[in-house]
């Protein structure tokens, strides 16, 4: 499907979804560009994992970007909030950060202009998630417009494409896609609130989400044994 265009800017969070996108991309065929962000999250030490994903992937390069999303607050995962726990249910929920995915994929088509990549791959999810807004297929569609009009490679027919691999896809579905490529679910951070040494709370939005895929699956998450 992609043998034309063999490059790939992928964004890694240290979360299960994106290694399994990338992944995914690298089952494909793409030569990776991983690209992580440490944004002032309170949950950073998923960084440590988004190298461990990176060499997984075995990508060319892992850029992390610095930005200061702390700054502009509104969520509790860069603000002085509660991260709420036992609280899945329907509405945004405060963990959302304001505008991340659009201020991520905007530098992620940067970076696709720079190394030549006429693909960015995200991990975002709209079927087993916490209602963000920037994870739904229509954002998705809107920022491939936008990435055509406002780049030099958008004005040349190169603009990038944005390839969410898991965007209709269950937590179990994603689950039994990264237990195929072989990911050892070890190596990813999925929690929103984990203890210093990287426990997850196992009960944020994200840690039920991911024990909800597992449970679904049939398997067993290596950080909850």
């Amino acid at each position: 499907m992609f043998k034309n265009d063999p490059a790939a800017v992928c964004l890694i969070s240290g979360g299960m979804d994106s290694a399994v996108a990338a992944g995914l991309a690298r089952e494909a065929g793409f030569t990776l560009h991983a690209l992580s962000f440490n944004y002032g999250q309170r949950h950073r030490l998923e960084l440590r994992s988004a190298k461990r994903v990176a060499l997984w992937l075995g990508a060319l390069d892992h850029k992390i970007i610095r930005l200061e999303l702390d700054k502009i607050g509104g969520s509790a995962l860069t603000a002085d909030l509660p991260v709420p726990k036992n609280a899945l249910g329907p509405g945004i929920p405060v963990t959302y950060v304001p505008a991340r995915n659009l201020i991520f994929l905007a530098i992620a088509a940067a970076l696709a202009e720079t190394v030549g990549a006429q693909r960015i791959v995200i991990g975002a999810n709209a079927i087993d998630f916490s209602g963000y807004p920037d994870c739904r297929p229509e954002f998705m569609a809107a920022f491939e417009a936008a990435a055509r009009l406002g780049t030099r490679a958008g004005t040349e027919g190169r603009a990038p494409t944005v390839w969410a691999p898991l965007i209709a896809l269950s937590k179990a579905e994603i689950v039994r896609a990264g237990q195929r490529l072989g990911l050892d679910f070890g190596i990813t951070c999925s929690c929103y609130d984990p203890a210093p040494d990287g426990r997850p709370c196992g009960r944020c939005d994200s840690c039920l989400l991911r024990a909800k895929g597992f449970a679904e699956a049939g398997g067993a998450d290596p950080l909850r044994r």
